[in-house]
């Protein structure tokens, strides 16, 4: 089956990258706005029976996941054969169960919107909550930014002679950090924090030794930055020799930059799942497209995708 690989307008420039890793054009796709906001979409070429992907992040604003669904719509309105979402990173991730009465859990309802609108497949990656996988009724293919991270970590400890450390910056990251220590056969600390409230952190404490060691936090998103400025700052308080941080998903809203440029991190290295809209001497990213078009072409021939994954 041919593939056509096609674009929302919040993540266009990776769609581009994809497509040519894929070695195919992106396909041309008619978006509109009327005076009011609402949006359009339009095929401008034909897709009768083929097989299209349609890559879209979800993060805010709600223009990105209002207009994915448009493009799953007009898909399967024009008669493609197979409709595979590709979505880097999956936003409202954050909401996947009830913390406390009368919530949303947005999770389950972005993978509900998803499948009505007529999606037959989700290629995603590091989703904020792996048993998100389980909201969906249709097959979701759940790739993870290890492979791309850990040739550039093996860089660094060569080129720097780095005693490496991994740390996570929560609890809930401790099982994505333990992949990252079981692969360098190196240890690991936790940095258990303790929240008021929504991006704001009352205390930290690291559960482990971290002196004299070259730390690598590791987690999935980063977006006011305040958790890992406060772990790096913890670290480096408890001896740690330097402190850099893997993070798959860069939101990076509000001071974020700022509490970077002010932290002891020394480097913060992210993706390009969602747009970097910045220049930062301590921000490094590295791209997902050459990831995202192998599986797009596993998927399209029916192979496993296992290879990509470390």
């Amino acid at each position: 089956m041919s593939v056509k690989i096609f674009a929302g307008s919040g993540s266009l420039e990776l769609a581009e990258r994809i497509a040519h890793a894929y070695g195919t054009p992106l396909g041309s796709l008619d978006r509109k706005k009327f005076s009011d906001g609402e949006m359009s979409v339009a095929y401008n070429e034909s897709i009768r029976g083929e097989h299209v992907f349609v890559v879209q992040s979800t993060n805010p604003p709600a223009d990105n996941l209002v207009q994915l669904l448009l493009m799953i719509d007009a898909a399967r309105r024009a008669s493609a054969k197979y409709v595979t979402v590709v979505i880097p990173y999956f936003g409202y991730a954050r909401q996947d169960r009830k913390d406390r009465p009368r919530v949303s859990i947005a999770a389950k309802l972005v993978a509900n919107v998803l499948s009505a609108a007529g999606a037959n497949r989700i290629i995603t990656c590091d989703l904020h909550a792996g048993q998100i996988q389980g909201f969906f009724d249709i097959p979701l293919d759940h790739l993870t930014a290890t492979s791309i991270f850990v040739p550039y970590i093996k860089q660094l400890i060569k080129q720097s002679q780095l005693q490496t450390l991994f740390a996570a910056p929560d609890v809930g990251g401790v099982s994505r950090t333990r992949a990252f220590a079981e692969h360098f056969n190196a240890d690991m600390v936790i940095c258990d924090k303790h929240r008021k409230r929504a991006n704001e952190i009352a205390s930290m404490q690291v559960i482990g030794d971290p002196e004299g060691m070259d730390v690598f936090l590791v987690d999935d998103l980063v977006d006011t930055a305040g958790t890992l400025c406060k772990a790096a700052d913890v670290l480096k308080d408890k001896g740690a020799k330097s402190v850099r941080a893997v993070v798959t998903h860069p939101i990076l809203s509000g001071k974020a930059l700022e509490n970077i440029t002010n932290s002891q991190l020394e480097e913060l290295v992210v993706t390009d799942t969602i747009p970097p809209r910045f220049e930062h001497p301590k921000i490094t990213v590295l791209s997902v497209a050459d990831m995202f078009a192998k599986a797009i072409r596993k998927i399209n021939d029916q192979e496993s995708i296992s290879t990509l994954f470390i």
